[in-house]
């Protein structure tokens, strides 16, 4: 069986939201295309440019930006760099203007109201969200190219053979998470240093190091964004920012000036139960609700549940003496592992398996992370992990409206409290005696997905989607 090689850093993307499925993959699919015209040198004689988008992209692309994510990318913008401010500005442009300048370059005539097709009623059979870019040259050739969003962030060109990382030999090779406890059990070492050595293969200790609180970087500034912003989010739904509202309460007007003196008016509110889980759940919604105002965020797998890990790292970091640069990189190499083993046995995917392969994978990774970080075993992390997905399963993808905002940003703070929890199960508890293992309930979860009507799967044709009567002003 061959192995996949998936790196931290392709579990954890920095990104614009609202969604890595719908947003993000479609971003990197455009600058993917733009990348594939000017290696074909063709860039200069493009005359037309079309983009459809089917199934599951179609039917939630609005509410989830994927039309502006579009733009974006084949206008040469990197998700990473772009000013998220900014997105309004140049999207009214191109709009007023019809035109746009591909790639950065080359400009073409370009009506999003025009150019952009929606398909709903149409998916490709390799995956929901499916794209294509069809374009007319000078001389009268056409092209097209498809791209299949997978989740995550990760994109697939129609076509292409085999995984990318397929081709990466890594010192332990890793599909399941029986192979991972093997290579644990045969070394001694934890997760986390199991997944250091692999990442040795694309770079130094030092870079990986770096990058991990590169991105517990951007993670902790959007909390810190989120706990003081208020207003209502966009898209029509009305839903009124609840984070810094949280946030004042529970501060009650202790001064402060950064994220640092934050931090310790935190710590210093003390320990009451009630106390540290309103802040979990303020953690969790201050992420995405600016995920949901297109904010920076982190995939973590997913910008959709992209609460869940930052929410629990910064309760181990403010609750559990976790302030500490190594144990916040033990924490994110052990929680990629985990996603990453969920992703090649199952899917990270909402239009594949419902929000279970959101929610309940991030949840699964937050709780694995933190049992390795509390002292847990090997053994018992895994257990953790194969805890908090057991009591995801079956979880839908409803969004109303097609946002990604109800049942979505709550879900994260439900997400994030299953993961504390699930810890403390699994180190109360002996594996020995457990009855699941966490290979079972992966595959469970993906007999699941493909047993799951496609209208729980991120299409706003189920649930809460219809059954909850609201009047949508701008979706």
């Amino acid at each position: 069986m061959s192995h996949e090689a998936i790196s931290v850093f392709d579990m954890f993307k920095i990104g614009v939201g609202p969604s890595s499925s719908h947003t993000l993959g479609p971003w990197r699919a455009a600058q993917r295309f733009t990348q594939s015209l000017q290696q074909k040198e063709l860039l200069n004689n493009i005359k037309e440019l079309r983009v459809i988008l089917y199934g599951s992209l179609a039917k939630t692309g609005v509410g989830h930006g994927t039309d502006i994510a579009v733009q974006l990318g084949l206008s040469g913008d990197d998700p990473v760099t772009f000013n998220v401010n900014n997105i309004a500005a140049k999207i009214a442009d191109i709009k007023h203007m019809k035109k746009m300048m591909l790639a950065g370059r080359h400009e073409i005539d370009f009506d999003p109201a025009e150019d952009i097709e929606f398909l709903m009623s149409e998916s490709l059979p390799f995956h929901p969200n499916g794209l294509s870019f069809l374009v007319s040259l000078s001389n009268g050739d056409n092209i097209s190219e498809t791209y299949y969003s997978v989740g995550g962030g990760f994109v697939v060109k129609e076509g292409e053979e085999g995984h990318p990382g397929n081709d990466v030999h890594l010192p332990f090779p890793i599909n399941t998470a029986d192979e991972l406890l093997h290579w644990c059990m045969k070394t001694g070492l934890n997760i986390s240093d199991v997944v250091m050595e692999n990442e040795h293969v694309w770079r130094s200790e030092k870079e990986t190091k770096d990058g991990v609180l590169n991105i517990w970087r951007v993670m902790k500034e959007c909390i810190y964004r989120g706990c003081h912003a208020e207003g209502v989010l966009p898209g029509g739904l009305q839903v009124k920012r609840r984070g810094g509202g949280l946030n004042k309460k529970l501060t009650a007007g202790r001064p402060y000036t950064d994220y640092d003196s934050w931090l310790k008016v935190i710590k210093e509110g003390g320990s009451d139960f009630t106390y540290i889980l309103d802040w979990v759940s303020c953690f969790a919604l201050a992420v995405n609700e600016e995920n949901a105002s297109f904010g920076r965020v982190v995939t973590a797998p997913t910008n959709g549940a992209a609460g869940v890990i930052p929410a629990v790292l910064q309760y181990y970091i403010a609750f559990c003496n976790g302030d500490n640069d190594e144990k916040i990189i033990q924490f994110l190499l052990t929680a990629s592992e985990v996603g990453s083993i969920f992703k090649k046995g199952a899917t990270i995917s909402a239009a594949m398996g419902g929000c279970q392969a959101e929610i309940g994978v991030s949840s699964a990774m937050a709780a694995a992370a933190l049992t390795e970080c509390l002292g847990g075993t090997q053994r018992q992390t895994l257990m953790a992990a194969e805890i908090a997905m057991e009591h995801h399963l079956g979880l839908t993808c409803d969004p109303i409206g097609g946002l990604v905002q109800v049942p979505c940003i709550e879900r994260n703070t439900m997400g994030a409290i299953k993961a504390i929890t699930a810890s403390q199960l699994a180190l109360q508890s002996s594996p020995d005696y457990a009855k699941v293992s966490l290979d079972s309930v992966i595959k469970t979860m993906w007999d699941t997905a493909l047993d799951m009507n496609s209208k729980y799967k991120e299409t706003a044709d189920g649930g809460l989607a219809v059954n909850v009567p609201l009047s949508l002003s701008e979706c």
